[in-house]
């Protein structure tokens, strides 16, 4: 059994657009997205960390810099914790792109695997790629890992994989930049949800614009 400290990437300038951005290698990260990774290692304090992994997005890699560098470790970068392509609707910012976007996504965590996302993956592909890191995760051992990755694809990993979250808590719990889903298990035993900190660990100042785009938590 272990404990796996999911973490949503800092704020970037798409995200202060709205947009879904979810090509590699991606944006950087704002000031303010810089300022919420520098916190994530005193929010954290009290976790026995073992190990730091990040998917092969620059904003993810740059959130998990701070932690990684104060627990003394290397940051494991893996493609397979990269966000959920939004296909044809790339870079869109409209309210209709983002609710298909999450509609198709939230879809798969009910079960609706086939269904692709407009000229993207499918849930059975994004599923399988993320689930995969996570089994190598859970082989390494270190009994808590912090795995920075994205809003979308953790909200509805989550929602797929917990015995106590599903597509509905996960669609109306928004997950702003840094913040994390702390869930407790094993890909063999399953996993429960034991917190859902949806606010930034770092805070979120409101002279620095929206942490998310429209409709919630996406990239």
């Amino acid at each position: 059994m272990m404990r796996l400290l999911l973490i949503r990437h800092g704020q970037t300038p798409s995200n202060v657009r709205g947009a879904l951005d979810t090509l590699v290698p991606g944006p950087r990260l704002t000031r303010l997205g810089r300022r919420q990774a520098a916190a994530i290692p005193k929010a954290l304090a009290d976790e026995q960390v073992g190990a730091v992994y990040a998917s092969v997005q620059t904003r993810a890699q740059l959130t998990a810099a701070p932690l990684a560098r104060a627990l003394g470790l290397p940051v494991l970068v893996r493609a397979g914790l990269r966000e959920i392509s939004a296909g044809t609707l790339e870079m869109n910012t409209d309210a209709a792109s983002v609710q298909q976007y999450h509609s198709i996504s939230f879809g798969w965590s009910t079960g609706q695997l086939e269904q692709r996302m407009p000229g993207g993956e499918n849930g059975a592909e994004v599923f399988g790629r993320f689930d995969e890191v996570i089994e190598e995760i859970a082989s390494a051992g270190a009994p808590t890992v912090a795995c920075v990755a994205h809003g979308q694809i953790i909200r509805a990993w989550v929602a797929a994989r917990s015995a106590n979250v599903d597509a509905e808590f996960a669609l109306r719990h928004v997950l702003h930049n840094t913040g994390v889903v702390v869930v407790e298990g094993s890909p063999a035993a399953g996993w429960t949800t034991v917190s859902w900190t949806g606010i930034a660990l770092g805070g979120a100042p409101v002279d620095e614009g929206a942490t998310t785009g429209p409709g919630g938590a996406t990239d």
